[in-house]
């Protein structure tokens, strides 16, 4: 259906069809521990090594993000599908970081210890567009898992639910 004006409810109707990798998104600093779950996630460019990362400006750790200038991309495997819900609920922010293992790489930004990849980055830019704010993060370590075998799934998140991806070599 073509219409004129669409509607936010058919824009998110549309979106839920747009398969995201899920992902958790931490900061530390001056204004304490927070994450939050985010499948808004992007690569922008390798030189300089740069993220885009959109957050609602409505979230209770929203403020929290753009004091403390840095962040933390956990990219979640399959195996982490508590952490993504954990990390989408009501709790507070010293509970959510109960579960898991966290480290910390250069900016101190929680850094899931098992996730697939994380990357730890300083938010250089932030623009806001609509409901959110669009951070351009760039990327001051990685830290990639280590089980580079091929066995590990990512958790992406399709029509409102959550699923696999990734080959898993069963031999």
């Amino acid at each position: 259906m073509i219409k004129d004006r669409i509607e936010a409810t058919d824009f998110r109707d549309a979106m839920s069809l747009l398969t995201t990798a899920v992902n958790v998104v931490t900061t530390e600093g001056v204004s304490g521990v927070h994450g939050f779950t985010a499948s808004a996630v992007c690569s922008v460019t390798d030189t300089p090594p740069t993220l885009l990362v959109c957050m609602n400006q409505t979230s209770r750790s929203h403020a929290y993000f753009i004091e403390n200038r840095t962040l933390s991309v956990n990219v979640l495997g399959a195996h982490h599908e508590s952490i993504s819900n954990t990390f989408a609920s009501k709790l507070q922010s010293a509970e959510r970081f109960e579960q898991g293992a966290w480290t910390q790489l250069v900016t101190g930004s929680p850094i899931l210890e098992d996730a697939l990849v994380s990357f730890d980055c300083e938010i250089e830019h932030i623009q806001e567009v609509g409901t959110h704010s669009v951070f351009m993060c760039r990327v001051v370590a990685i830290k990639q898992s280590e089980q580079q075998d091929g066995s590990e799934e990512g958790l992406v998140y399709f029509n409102r639910a959550y699923s696999r991806v990734g080959q898993v070599d069963i031999a």
